[in-house]
């Protein structure tokens, strides 16, 4: 296994547990890190020219840590990546996805102070733990 919190191409990720960064995602690893993830995911579709993003990744990076073993952070930088951003119709950056099982349960478009981030995040585990 390869664990890296670099971008992940074509690596298998196992033992996602262990991830306690965000994970950079291609178009071509997509499908296989975020939409075949064991763990309940959100995606970061971002820029490194957003304002609004800046403020949101290290809410992100401490999300990640604390909630290692239960949630896999992900971003997307859309400027380099736009495919999954596109199928997705994001329109504006940030725009957070949290997925579980591969389906959609919650988009976030905008910053949000950490506060009210973490409520939703709480609320998305709580929601899936229920299903």
């Amino acid at each position: 296994m390869v664990y890296s919190t670099g971008v992940y191409n074509n690596f298998r990720v196992e033992g996602e547990d262990m991830i306690s960064e965000p994970i950079h995602v291609t178009d071509d690893s997509f499908e296989k890190v975020v939409l075949q993830s064991e763990l309940p995911t959100i995606v970061d579709f971002w820029a490194p020219w957003c304002g609004p993003c800046k403020m949101v990744a290290p809410v992100l990076d401490k999300l990640a840590k604390e909630y290692e073993g239960k949630l896999l952070v992900t971003k997307v930088n859309t400027d380099e990546n736009p495919d999954w951003a596109t199928k997705f119709g994001v329109q504006g950056i940030p725009t957070m996805l949290f997925v579980s099982a591969g389906k959609i349960a919650h988009r976030q478009v905008g910053a949000l102070p950490e506060a009210m981030l973490r409520d939703i995040v709480d609320q998305f585990l709580e929601v899936i733990a229920e299903n």
